[in-house]
């Protein structure tokens, strides 16, 4: 209720896990009677889920979401957290959510002088994050291409984007996390974990354990591991002065399977051959948009750092690499340069105020898929009986400096790949939801048909990214291979995952279909 005192909400002293209560103002409940309510609810990107919690508040400062957590709690409350909203399943529009915390208000970016980094607010986009970072202090972050994604979920899970492979995950430039904890008597309060401090354990399962797991991120402290944070102009990634881009298009009428089969291998072995972090290729991005037949064309987006030698060449190269033994040749269109920002925000996904219906199912790429396959992805994306316009399977680079640091340094485990799969169907109307899924499950099943329909970690793949939560790899019906989800997420790191949520989450608060579960 406004206004009112939380007794008992507890806020700790920066740096430590003491907590002495405070009296926390924090906003109202957003009840369905609310005008607010409705546009809160449906802040989700995917409509095939849309919740009904009891109430929202909307958090605005560490004191808020104490309060918040606390009154929850207190009531026994099923907690969520939305940042950006662009969960691709129903963690937080689940039908037994009944609180949810929105964090949309919570969006201050600031140079920290007391922890010598960039505070951001577990609310802010990544727009807003790369505007703010590249025009203050000329620095970035290698996080993601679509502007409208909340930095609270996408950091936590691992984090990565077009200059991933120069500079690794972003989660490789994550030097705290401010989190609300509950703690075993149910009190809540802000602990500081960094990654030199008493409670590294927690800033570890931040570096890619994946959101909703632990409590609720308030903001991310944020300075290069080997930083120290003397300047803020050296304690991120020097953003690129200027980019060159290209794309090619190419045309399903004529391209035949062997030509798709020709054109995916020479992605593959482009980015197999060139997945070192000192390659001249370390800043070239270049994410293949496989869509279905329907939609009559596929693309390839590239991008690479201006101003690295021989920028120019380097990309006419790759473009003449990526044709190489294609009988139909796409459509190139000019090479596009500008700078960094601005060309950024021209190439990036932009939100969308119409979101529609999502299905989204992933992998990680140690080497190219077989030929085997490269033909069920064929298959599955010229199936006649489906029309699918905007569904697609995403090849995206991947690897180079994130390869250079070790499995259990992070949470984040998958550290010898070179690309990710992200296959997605997209809908609007509710009637076609069988039809939809039954397609990505059907395609995702046959590439994986040779391990139980599920990337197990093997030569050529590396188990998947939890921040394409996919609950289908939880389910036997679709994973046959044996093998648990949560293998396939965190690999060998999952054990120490769960000794991090027994000790910091022994209530098991902060949960989902996917989340950490305690030891035994």
């Amino acid at each position: 209720m406004a206004g009112t005192a939380v007794a008992g909400a507890a806020l700790a002293i920066p740096g430590t896990a003491s907590a002495a209560p405070v009296a926390a103002s924090i906003g109202s409940r957003i009840g369905p009677d609310d005008a607010r309510y409705q546009d809160l609810v449906t802040r989700g990107q995917n409509r095939r889920f849309v919740g009904s919690p009891d109430y929202l508040r909307v958090i605005q400062s560490p004191q808020d979401a104490v309060a918040a957590v606390q009154d929850a709690v207190r009531g026994g409350k099923r907690i969520a957290v939305r940042g950006g909203g662009h969960c691709f399943e129903d963690f937080v529009d689940s039908s037994d959510i009944e609180v949810v915390l929105d964090m949309s208000a919570n969006t201050k970016i600031s140079w920290d002088p007391q922890y010598r980094a960039f505070s951001i607010g577990s609310g802010a986009i990544l727009e807003n994050v790369y505007k703010e970072l590249f025009f203050g202090w000329g620095v970035t972050v290698p996080g993601g291409g679509c502007l409208g994604v909340g930095v609270g979920g996408h950091f936590a899970g691992g984090g990565y984007g077009p200059l991933s492979r120069k500079y690794g995950s972003v989660v490789d430039h994550l030097y705290g996390v401010e989190i609300v904890v509950v703690d075993a008597r149910g009190r809540a309060r802000s602990v500081v974990a960094t990654r030199d401090n008493e409670h590294r354990d927690l800033w570890w399962a931040h570096t890619g354990g994946g959101g909703g797991n632990f409590g609720v991120v308030v903001r991310y402290l944020m300075r290069s591991n080997g930083s120290t944070g003397r300047t803020p102009e050296e304690s991120l990634p020097k953003a690129p002065g200027a980019l060159l881009s290209s794309i090619m298009l190419y045309d399903w009428s004529k391209t035949t399977q062997q030509d798709f089969r020709r054109t995916v291998r020479n992605w593959f072995d482009f980015f197999e051959q060139h997945n070192t972090p000192d390659s001249p290729y370390a800043t070239l991005y270049a994410p293949f948009i496989l869509t279905h037949r329907s939609a009559t064309q596929f693309l390839l987006s590239t991008q690479i750092d201006a101003g690295v030698p021989d920028a120019q060449k380097l990309l006419a190269d790759f473009n003449d690499a990526m044709t190489a033994g294609v009988q139909a040749q796409p459509q190139k269109l000019p090479v596009d340069s500008g700078p960094f920002l601005h060309l950024t925000m021209g190439r990036s996904i932009g939100e969308t105020p119409t979101p529609g219906r999502g299905k989204y199912k992933a992998g990680y790429l140690r080497k190219g898929y077989t030929d085997a396959q490269i033909d069920a992805m064929y298959r599955g994306l010229t199936d006649d009986a489906y029309k699918g316009l905007a569904s697609s399977i995403l090849l995206v680079p991947y690897g180079g400096k994130v390869n250079t640091v070790p499995s259990n340094a992070t949470a984040a485990a998958q550290r010898d790949v070179m690309g990710k799969m992200v296959l997605a169907a997209a809908w609007e109307d509710p009637k076609q939801d069988d039809l939809h899924l039954g397609w990505a499950r059907k395609v995702y099943a046959d590439i994986y048909r040779d391990t139980g329909g599920a990337p197990v970690p093997n030569a050529v793949s590396a188990g998947s990214y939890i921040n394409y939560p996919d609950a289908d790899l939880a389910d036997p019906a679709y994973n046959k291979s044996g093998v648990p989800w949560h293998d396939l997420y965190y690999l060998g790191n999952y054990p120490r995952l769960q000794q991090v949520k027994a000790k910091w989450d022994p209530r098991n608060v902060f949960h989902h279909k996917l989340s950490i579960q305690p030891p035994g």
